[in-house]
């Protein structure tokens, strides 16, 4: 394929991408614009891509790479300012934008998605009074495709109880198992994921007080007993990393009629009990965490379930604020907060299928510096 071929390739392979954002809607008056929406995300996704932090980073990133952004889209007017940029993201609708992102991203998966990790994060310096108001974002992660699905802001007078319902229906989950920390393991929840045709597996401390207390009485009972009055399944792994060996045993109590008519939990099936042992050079640690769950999967089935959870924050948290240094990020006008995350998880989810082996830093690093490899990114 030769210069120009490619140039329309990937020029295409862009549009395609920018598609799903058409429908966005330009809160700017229509013959006062100089530079077209399309125009700015694709700036400000190739930017980050590329390293770019803030406006200022992405401004100077369009003056030195206009001829590259050409091949994509004509960018007549060449790429606007950095106050400029920060106005239009500011003024963006971050409900509109997320919905143009989900439905995106609903077409990157070619494969059933198996566990859908869901978690929040706070992005520290993005308020005025530090962490008081800064933004506050829960997020829909594929753990095995490592590719962020959908996100949702957590109101300032709210948490993130009310906010994962509204992230649960941007997504398609049918046939999933949805995986939420302790924070989620409520009713109307875990309702809300069977109402869909998912599953969920859900951590159990002490906000549900009574419920925990039930539940660790009745396990204690049962170990007692070796379980002798219940149905279970176990499955035991040994790993060895870093100097530490780490034993998980997963043990599924699949008999709880008693603790779904107590406690009215809609489809209850199972409980999980998982007993980890990590021995380190100097000490031995030992932790016990319980979840409910409604699959009727036996333990070898269920029980990676609750690991492949722990991808959300390393795949996608950590890459957040180790690649793309969200923590350290002084965005703070309007929407522009949110908005220029969503460019970030757009970037990891064009950027995590080519990483192969390398961290996601190393990853990124050529797209900084060479033109033909940030192209490919976008236009694989």
């Amino acid at each position: 394929m030769d210069e120009t071929s490619e140039a329309v390739a990937a020029a295409f392979e862009a549009t395609v991408f920018l598609d799903y954002f058409a429908d966005l809607p330009d809160p700017r008056q229509p013959g006062k614009v100089a530079y077209r929406l399309d125009e700015v995300l694709l700036l400000a996704l190739l930017a980050i891509l590329a390293g770019a932090e803030g406006f200022t980073d992405i401004a100077r990133f369009g003056h030195k790479k206009i001829d590259l952004l050409r091949r994509f889209l004509p960018f007549q007017h060449d790429t606007p300012s950095h106050d400029h940029l920060g106005d239009i993201l500011a003024a963006l609708d971050p409900v509109a934008f997320r919905r143009c992102f989900a439905a995106w991203a609903a077409t990157l998966t070619q494969t059933p998605l198996d566990v859908i990790a869901i978690d929040g994060k706070i992005s520290r310096r993005s308020g005025r009074a530090g962490a008081r108001d800064a933004l506050h974002v829960v997020s829909a992660f594929a753990a095995r495709q490592r590719l962020v699905l959908a996100q949702t802001k957590v109101s300032g007078k709210s948490n993130e109880i009310a906010a994962i319902p509204a992230l649960l229906d941007l997504l398609s989950i049918e046939g999933a198992i949805v995986t939420i920390d302790a924070v989620g393991c409520q009713r109307a929840i875990a309702r809300k994921i069977l109402n869909k045709k998912a599953d969920h597996v859900l951590a159990l401390k002490g906000n549900q007080s009574t419920l925990q207390e039930d539940v660790t009485l009745f396990i204690e009972e049962q170990r007692a007993r070796d379980f002798a009055d219940c149905t279970i399944s176990m499955h035991e792994t040994v790993e060895g990393d870093h100097g530490r060996i780490e034993t998980r045993r997963v043990t599924v109590i699949h008999q709880v009629a008693w603790l779904q008519k107590r406690h009215a939990w809609q489809g209850l099936r199972s409980l999980l009990v998982v007993d980890s042992t990590r021995e380190l050079a100097i000490r031995t640690e030992r932790e016990t965490r319980c979840y409910l769950t409604s699959s009727p999967f036996v333990a070898d089935c269920i029980g990676p379930a609750t690991r492949q959870h722990r991808a959300i924050e390393n795949s996608l948290h950590w890459i957040l604020d180790v690649t793309f240094h969200e923590d350290q990020s002084r965005i703070r006008t309007a929407h522009a907060p949110e908005n220029i995350l969503a460019v970030r998880h757009i970037a990891v989810n064009v950027a995590a299928p080519n990483k192969g082996k390398d961290s996601m830093r190393l990853a990124l690093k050529p797209a900084g510096w060479y033109d033909d490899y940030l192209v490919r990114l976008v236009a694989p």
